[in-house]
């Protein structure tokens, strides 16, 4: 469609061109040549004519690329809804027998109970006036929120959670000692034991700083997930425009070509100091936290500019969101 469009201006060009006193060239054929209409055109005025052309189109084609390229993770919404694909995969795993309140978390050291979800379960959270609506879905998900995840662990990236050398580690962290079968990775096992509908996926590196791989092993993880029919949910980080190594802008690509929700928990991290992450000492990637203090108090202005409190809320909006859309069906 682009390139016809392109040719289309082309050839409006060559037709305005021709009709112009300055004329075609004497390899160029008209309809009607007339002594009066034939125009011989100077070698300068066909190069000119022909860059012209090719400027308008080139102009065209980056319009068109760029109207066509994926916005950026900033001006995306953070709480996303549920597709009607992914609405097909929720049905056809609640038909495979797939619990309907139970969630996995697949990810890294952001992702760990001690910080993130636990409290919804262990019931040192706050939602204050303003976030009072989320408690029927915290009630719903009762059980999911401070679950142990066997796909959880500091230090998982996306390639270890899909190898079994990890899943002893994880099995010791999650305190499940023989949960998992014999040659099952910490994904295969964390999905089976917990037969969840959703799967939260969270993996913040790929740690051998190759893009490429971490495309290419996100992709692995979601097509086994959705290959059990469970609805894998897409996270965005905390991530600096000015970093090295930037991946949110492949996340959602990904998530654009699975039609998969996407927690873009990035673009409400961005409004944080600091973008949500540590200062004083920290290494720039681990969030924002006040410890011994539950990082799910929603009515402490001090702890709202914390990056692990609003990782927090916007997940469990981000839940929310979910459980609303499959609620409707």
């Amino acid at each position: 469609m682009h390139l016809n469009r392109i040719i289309s201006l082309v050839c409006l060009l060559v037709f305005v061109t021709s009709c112009t006193n300055t004329g075609p060239t004497d390899t160029q054929k008209t309809p009607f040549p007339t002594e009066t209409t034939v125009v011989k055109a100077t070698d300068a005025l066909q190069t000119e004519t022909v860059d012209v052309i090719t400027e308008t189109a080139a102009s065209i084609e980056t319009s068109v690329a760029a109207t066509d390229s994926p916005a950026s993770w900033l001006e995306m919404p953070v709480i996303p809804e549920l597709t009607p694909a992914m609405l097909e995969v929720y049905q056809r795993g609640l038909a495979a027998g797939r619990e309907p309140n139970r969630f996995s978390k697949i990810g890294d050291c952001q992702n760990i109970p001690t910080y993130f979800l636990a409290m919804f379960d262990g019931g040192t959270y706050s939602l204050g006036d303003e976030y009072a609506y989320l408690q029927p879905t915290i009630d719903y998900f009762a059980g999911s929120w401070g679950r142990k995840s066997l796909a959880v662990k500091g230090g998982l990236n996306i390639i270890a959670v899909q190898n079994t050398m990890w899943t002893p580690a994880v099995e010791t962290y999650a305190k499940k000692e023989g949960v998992c079968k014999k040659g099952e990775t910490p994904l295969v096992c964390e999905l089976r034991d917990n037969n969840p509908s959703f799967a939260i996926i969270s993996m913040e590196e790929s740690w051998d700083g190759s893009l490429d791989m971490y495309d290419k092993y996100m992709r692995q993880i979601i097509d086994y997930v959705l290959s059990l029919d469970i609805v894998p949910i897409l996270a965005t980080r905390s991530e600096m425009l000015t970093q090295e190594r930037q991946i949110n802008d492949m996340v959602i690509k990904i998530a654009d070509d699975y039609d998969l929700p996407l927690w873009n928990f990035g673009a409400a991290a961005a409004n944080l100091p600091n973008a949500g992450l540590m200062t004083d000492g920290g290494d720039g990637f681990h969030l924002s936290r006040i410890e011994g203090q539950s990082q799910a108090m929603f009515d402490d202005p001090e702890l709202m500019q914390m990056g692990f409190t609003w990782r927090n809320l916007t997940a469990l909006q981000t839940m929310h969101s979910i459980l609303a859309a499959v609620s409707e069906q």
